[in-house]
């Protein structure tokens, strides 16, 4: 399939005004100008996209779709195991339902991946994965699992389990809860490498990824107390992180810069309902691209529900954010952080045939989606004839 006269935005730092790609199965093989178009086999579908904007697929770096729902409440709410405050072994590919109606929201938006994992009421919450948002069966849509190992700080695991009355109902609690963890798997693979274990402990085994730097922690983390616990024991064990929310992170931002994690950022499209997120602005997004930071936009889903991901961006680039970076923060950012951006996130020779069309600037409100492409195939379509 050929896409042509498009308005092409890379996310590579290359724009073509008047720009193809040339599709070869899932595989993105050309993009160039159209001055150096030629159809090469007749039988191939064109698209002219008449200059509409043609971009990389966009990409949620946080949420929890097909886990949380929607219309059937707790009966579909597989989002948090609150009967242990450690459970690593936990992995989102069980729990996922591809059938959920917000995938196809999420399509129809320009969404073509989609980092999706267990909440925050526990204290190590288990394992993302980092997926398409097109089929039915989740192991033909996963592009990389485990992508990530959550935690969360803060609120959510303090209160969960401080009604329960026990460890952790304070935050020095899920601190040391989750130190003991790290400090256990760190001995558990020292003496694996040495060949010194009796046998492989089903609890250890997760954390293998985290400490060997193949996935991050995945640390929900509001405020900014919260926010340098995380980075102080992730630095302790050397081990990478993201900083997932980081609604506080601007108050802190030469310390997040000195950290070298990246920030997802959000959900703020809404109200603030804790205490922690008291200081919650879309100003956030601004201050950390005038520090050098990498971040990402997250709407959180079902938080704030997942199409309005770029409506999100939009809201941070009217309070100041570069234009160009609220589309890179849920394009090759987002990839970026979620380690997949070899694969997605720009549109660029050999990478995955994830596409999205619009009829003009993605963040604005009365853009339309015309085609979403996924894997080379169109997946969702509202040209007009």
């Amino acid at each position: 399939m050929d896409i042509i006269n498009g308005r092409i935005l890379t996310m590579e730092d290359k724009i073509y005004e008047c720009g193809y790609i040339r599709i070869k199965g899932k595989i993105i093989e050309e993009v160039g100008d159209m001055s150096d178009y030629e159809m090469k086999d007749k039988q191939d579908k064109v698209l002219d996209v008449k200059r509409a904007w043609v971009m990389p697929g966009l990409i949620e770096s946080h949420a929890h779709i097909g886990i949380t729902e929607e219309k059937w409440g707790t009966i579909e709410d597989d989002c948090n195991e609150q009967t242990l405050p450690v459970t690593a072994t936990l992995r989102a590919s069980d729990a996922v339902n591809p059938m959920d109606s917000a995938f196809h929201d999420a399509i129809a938006a320009g969404i073509t991946s989609v980092m999706v994992g267990p909440g925050s009421a526990n204290v190590v919450g288990g394992q993302f994965v980092f997926m398409k948002t097109q089929g039915r069966c989740i192991d033909h849509m996963i592009v990389k699992n485990p992508a990530a190992m959550k935690v969360a700080f803060g609120e959510n695991p303090k209160t969960v389990y401080g009604a329960k009355d026990v460890c952790p109902s304070t935050r020095m609690g899920i601190a040391a809860l989750l130190r003991k963890t790290l400090y256990q798997a760190k001995q558990y693979k020292e003496a694996k490498e040495k060949g010194t274990l009796d046998k492989e402990d089903f609890e250890m085994e997760p954390w293998l990824p985290v400490l060997n730097g193949e996935i991050p922690l995945k640390a929900h983390a509001h405020r900014t107390d919260d926010i340098l616990t995380a980075i102080r024991i992730a630095k302790e064990f050397q081990v990478d992180m993201t900083i997932d929310h980081g609604t506080e992170s601007h108050l802190i931002v030469d310390e997040v810069k000195e950290s070298g994690f990246p920030v997802i950022v959000g959900p703020h499209l809404t109200s603030r309902s804790k205490v922690e997120v008291k200081n919650m602005t879309f100003r956030t997004n601004a201050v950390l691209s005038e520090a050098g930071i990498l971040f990402s936009i997250t709407t959180d889903h079902p938080v704030v529900m997942i199409q309005y991901l770029s409506l999100c961006a939009g809201l941070a680039v009217k309070e100041g954010l570069p234009i160009e970076d609220g589309l890179k923060a849920i394009t090759i950012n987002a990839a970026k952080i979620c380690r997949v951006d070899k694969r997605v996130g720009s549109l660029k020779k050999g990478k995955d045939a994830d596409i999205a069309i619009f009829s003009g600037n993605p963040m604005e409100v009365f853009t339309k989606t015309l085609y979403t492409i996924i894997d080379g195939k169109i997946v969702y379509e509202n040209f007009p004839e």
